[in-house]
């Protein structure tokens, strides 16, 4: 095991996370500060729940949390943090977005740490990454509020670049982020998208009914 992966391991361990992939969320969090006290965050794929418990810290007591993933998860949200809702769900599942609506009317922050089971194929990986990543964009057209923020994994590759062009309609800016956390080796980074414009995915809306 290398030393940073080691590191972050024992961290995780220490700090009462299930899994390293927190500190990819904290770095970003203490950089640009996008989770704020008594918000409402969705974390799609959320499991084992070190991002939506570190969000959960992040937000504090009146904010809201709603994990969901494939894989149940259920972890108790602890005091002077926000609430946590698991829910045990597909992300293209086609009611998603109206099951949540019925709960909640939208979200100030979207997070996602998915990533598909990697094949060996740098390019079948990529693709599959932009699938899962293209999935989250269009969940938070329908569910961010107005300025809202999202921060989301993706594997880099040959169609990452004409991504990005895809979401910067979305947001204010779009960044590109590689955590410390992160392997170096690894062709993962995060997208994170601030000032979400809903008149912009109100475009994506009414393209998907065509």
């Amino acid at each position: 095991m290398r030393k940073e992966q080691d590191y972050y391991f024992k961290k995780a361990k220490k700090d009462n996370y299930p899994a390293r992939s927190v500190y990819k969320l904290e770095e970003a969090q203490q950089k640009y500060k996008f989770l704020k006290k008594k918000q409402r965050v969705l974390d799609l794929g959320c499991h084992p729940g070190s991002w939506s418990l570190y969000a959960a810290t992040a937000l504090g007591p009146g904010g809201i949390v709603v994990g969901v993933d494939l894989t149940p998860t259920d972890i108790p949200s602890q005091k002077d943090n926000a609430e946590i809702h698991w829910l045990c769900y597909d992300v293209f599942a086609d009611d998603l977005v109206d099951n949540l609506r019925k709960e909640w009317p939208g979200f100030h922050v979207l997070l996602s740490d998915m990533a598909p089971r990697t094949t060996g194929s740098k390019f079948s990986d990529h693709q599959h990454s932009l699938r899962l990543v293209r999935r989250t964009l269009v969940i938070a057209a329908k569910m961010l509020h107005e300025r809202g923020s999202w921060y989301c994994k993706v594997f880099q590759g040959e169609d990452f670049p004409a991504f990005l062009q895809e979401c910067k309609p979305f947001f204010e800016t779009v960044k590109v982020v590689k955590p410390q956390s992160s392997r170096r080796e690894s062709r993962e980074v995060f997208v994170l998208g601030r000032g979400f414009k809903p008149k912009a995915a109100a475009i994506l809306r009414e393209t998907e009914k065509q």
